[in-house]
């Protein structure tokens, strides 16, 4: 699991500090260089379209580190371990 985290990392896509709710979509815009709203908008419009939206932002917030470099599976996978 440890070369799966070092490679999301790679990509250099986090989530951003722009957030309403899990900050992907801000991180997303910040990678792409747009303003959020931008993408807000566009993620609206693919959540009004029949497909797994919302369980793809799910886990784009589980698997993306945030601005600390933390990735939320990979701190409850490391806890968990532990117990």
């Amino acid at each position: 699991m440890d070369k799966f985290f070092s490679i999301v990392r790679g990509l250099g896509l986090k989530r951003g500090p722009q957030r309403w709710v899990g900050g992907v979509l801000g991180g997303i815009a910040a990678k792409l260089n747009v303003d959020v709203a931008f993408v807000r908008i566009a993620f609206l419009i693919f959540c009004l379209l029949p497909g797994p939206a919302v369980v793809f932002y799910l886990l784009a917030w589980a698997v993306l580190p945030d601005q600390r470099n933390a990735i939320p599976l990979e701190t409850f996978l490391e806890r968990r371990s532990l117990s």
